[in-house]
């Protein structure tokens, strides 16, 4: 019986032992949004090194205008028709309007449903014609949680061409 015990608190100590060297606690979200700051800064760095002008809102949004375009900005309750394709920084493509709307673009009315925050801060930006790429960290998209496919953590890179606007009445 005491030969048993010890093997018993002997391997539970190890598990305790294991885990805890592995940091299973809080420790991987804390990691994962190190990382992501790490990506993202790295990702900026790269972008100024190869000549991309890059703006930041006074929200914290950064954003590069690719083409410009003419005209008022959109406000909340315009309707919008953009095209857009979404990406990883790692250059992964995860969602394109093309691949989910019939005619390749997406209409909706801005602000209502809200997206995420750093979507709707984004169309503010376009102009129709204007074609601008968006960074949006986590902090302005899904956050610690993700949804569906998009882990936690993850900056999301928008381009987005504003094809029409309209605005509320």
């Amino acid at each position: 019986m005491k030969k048993s015990g010890f093997i018993l608190l002997l391997g539970i100590s190890f598990i305790a032992f294991l885990t805890s060297c592995l940091g299973f606690a809080d420790e991987p979200v804390v990691s994962s949004q190190r990382a992501e700051q790490a990506e993202l800064a790295a990702y900026i760095n790269d972008l100024v090194e190869n000549g991309y002008n890059i703006d930041t809102t006074d929200f914290g949004l950064y954003y590069i205008i690719l083409e410009e375009g003419e005209g008022e900005f959109p406000q909340e309750g315009d309707s919008l028709e953009v095209g857009y394709a979404s990406y990883y920084v790692d250059g992964t493509l995860f969602d394109a309007s093309d691949e989910l709307e019939e005619n390749g673009t997406l209409d909706f009315v801005l602000g209502f449903p809200p997206m995420i925050t750093g979507w709707d801060k984004g169309m503010e930006l376009i102009n129709k014609n204007a074609k601008v790429q968006l960074i949006v960290s986590s902090q302005f998209a899904y956050g610690s949680t993700g949804s569906g496919t998009i882990p936690p953590y993850k900056t999301l890179i928008f381009v987005v061409k504003m094809i029409d606007l309209h605005p509320s009445l």
